[in-house]
């Protein structure tokens, strides 16, 4: 029979002792990590949910979005709206806020400052083998309610398509594309970024 008495029993009691202490000290943790959080809410940090994913302040209501005007020397027709629309629609979508035709306590405007297709790869008989289509947008977003959130800047998106493709075949499928990245992008940096 063995004997539970000597270095062994002291070893054991030691590591037993060691476990509770570890135990504690976890739940000593846990207890201040949830003391600072609560401190932390009560002091006025704002916290925001959605379950769309955009952080909109409580206090911004209404969203206006102006004409995105065509500005490229390449116009296409119906481009301008077609973006403009894209971005109605994705703020009515994803943000809950009140559309007006004037100047909401946000606002979207802005144009299209790109639209082209150039070479981009050249194969071994310098001939182009892939073309790269890109639209470009710049976009001057005003948040009334909280000015430092405003912004003025380019979103830009391409896509490759074979260079044996003339552009008219692969356009409106590339720029539909292209379209819902930028908007994205757009919506993206004006609410979900904060």
């Amino acid at each position: 029979m063995v004997s539970l008495n000597g270095p062994s029993t002291e070893r054991l009691k030691s590591m037993e002792l060691n476990r509770k202490n570890n135990v504690n000290l976890d739940v000593n943790r846990l207890f201040l990590l949830l003391f600072i959080i609560g401190v932390t809410m009560l002091n006025g940090c704002k916290v925001t949910y959605s379950f769309t994913g955009a952080s909109i302040s409580p206090q911004v209501k209404t969203v206006s979005i102006q004409y995105f005007q065509n500005r490229t020397p390449l116009v296409q027709p119906g481009l301008s709206q077609y973006i403009t629309d894209a971005l109605i629609d994705k703020c009515k979508a994803q943000a809950n806020l009140a559309f007006i035709n004037g100047i909401g306590d946000v606002n979207f405007e802005g144009e299209i400052s790109d639209y082209n297709t150039r070479p981009l790869t050249v194969a071994a008989d310098a001939r182009a083998a892939m073309n790269r289509f890109t639209i470009a947008v710049k976009v001057k977003f005003t948040n009334a309610v909280e000015p430092e959130l405003s912004f003025e800047q380019t979103f830009s998106r391409y896509e490759d398509y074979d260079s044996n493709l003339d552009l008219s075949q692969v356009e409106k499928e590339l720029s539909d594309k292209i379209i819902e990245m930028i908007v994205e992008d757009i919506f993206n940096q004006a609410f979900v970024n904060w």
